[in-house]
């Protein structure tokens, strides 16, 4: 049994950059539990299985260790690779977060997610020695939302990935406002799925811009999540929508070959 397989640096310009997502194209999904150890196989931050439901598609994401509700940058991948299928864009993805869309403005996919608010909430025991770090503030959305006072610090954290796992939720993202070029910088950790940092994360920003648009007064924003890889998104806040625009580059495509 062979499965064609592409694998896409997402929110990159440039291949070694950018978060990679391997994507499958199917005709109807695998068992679960053989998607999960292909993910697993891969050992990417994503895995992206797609199967095409009349005009829209049905998208599944898994990383090495569990499925997830929701992922931006398999999502751009995927719309990537359907466009280089000669697949025209919109495209329409019926997930477990319900319908996401994907457009093109020029060289960017532009990915139409649900906002995520975010509260003032206490800080949780251990976050500050998970991070190494005192944040100055913690907001609670699906993730902790740890702010700091620069870009610099954030760049700077080394995080205790023990810590971030026995934390509640397992999962916390750390930012700042500024950062060279950009509006807003972050980094995300989330070791209980499977990831210990991803080098960049579209759902984050589904909790980051709905809190720094109104922190910063505007619904544009240039994100830079600084990643040993790093990324760069172009989102604006649209009502309780997230519009996150990005560029992809093909890595590598081949086939998976399984016995059966």
């Amino acid at each position: 049994m062979k499965l064609n397989y592409h694998i896409v640096d997402a929110f990159a310009d440039r291949v070694f950059a950018g978060n990679p997502a391997a994507v499958i194209k199917l005709d109807r999904f695998l068992p679960t539990e053989l998607m999960q150890s292909i993910a697993a196989e891969n050992n990417l931050s994503e895995t992206a299985f797609v199967v095409a439901d009349g005009n829209d598609w049905n998208l599944r994401w898994f990383t090495p260790a569990i499925e997830v509700e929701l992922c931006g940058h398999a999502t751009l991948a995927t719309a990537f690779v359907l466009d280089s299928l000669g697949i025209p864009a919109p495209w329409r993805f019926h997930t477990l977060s319900g319908l996401l869309t994907v457009t093109r403005d020029h060289n960017r996919f532009v990915l139409d997610f649900p906002a995520w608010p975010s509260k003032p909430a206490p800080t949780p025991p251990g976050l500050a020695e998970a991070l190494g770090a005192v944040p100055l503030e913690v907001h609670e959305a699906r993730d902790w939302i740890c702010v700091f006072d620069n870009a610099a610090t954030v760049a700077a954290l080394r995080p205790d990935q023990a810590r971030i796992l026995a934390l509640p939720g397992g999962r916390v993202i750390a930012t700042a406002a500024g950062g060279e070029g950009v509006d807003i910088t972050s980094r995300y950790f989330a070791i209980k799925a499977g990831i210990a940092e991803d080098p960049v994360t579209g759902a984050a920003h589904t909790q980051l811009i709905p809190f720094w648009a109104a922190r910063l007064n505007r619904t544009d924003l240039v994100c830079r999540q600084a990643s040993p890889r790093g990324g760069t998104l172009w989102c604006t806040l649209a009502g309780n929508r997230v519009r996150m625009g990005g560029t992809g580059v093909l890595y590598a495509r081949g086939e998976i070959l399984l016995p059966g």
